[in-house]
């Protein structure tokens, strides 16, 4: 099992910020591996900065849950994420092994290959919390 934790990150349109990485054909969440005795936010927002170059907006983070999945690039193998949802400050650069990042409509992400924690869980959970919102 890989172990990782993710950010859900929206924009003020709705759209989800997923990330490919150098090598690879399917976006996800932004984040990654813990580092030994890391705690998830302090991972998390080391994750984005090295990753993204953007800080987590303090007091904006909220745990999701852990959810699992087919790892997107590892055959056979499943990858377990906590997610929490998040916003960035500063201006998003792909920098480490990020070689392109994307805004996604969770209504349509149209032909945008996706890894499955992503299709299968992340955009309905997106989609979820926008009706929770909306029904307030």
């Amino acid at each position: 099992m890989i172990e990782i934790v993710a950010a859900l990150v929206r924009n003020a349109r709705g759209h989800v910020l997923l990330v490919r990485k150098r090598g690879t054909e399917s976006f996800m969440q932004p984040g990654g591996k813990r580092e030994p005795g890391e705690r998830d936010l302090d991972s998390l927002a080391r994750e984005l900065r090295e990753e993204l170059g953007c800080d987590v907006v303090p007091g904006t983070t909220r745990k999701l849950g852990v959810f699992e999945a087919p790892a997107a690039h590892e055959p056979g193998q499943r990858v377990r994420a906590t997610i929490y949802v998040a916003s960035l400050a500063g201006d998003i650069a792909c920098q480490a092994e990020i070689e392109e990042y994307t805004w996604v409509d969770p209504r349509e992400p149209c032909d945008t290959p996706l890894a499955p924690l992503t299709r299968d869980t992340i955009l309905p959970l997106a989609l979820s919390l926008e009706d929770a919102v909306q029904a307030l």
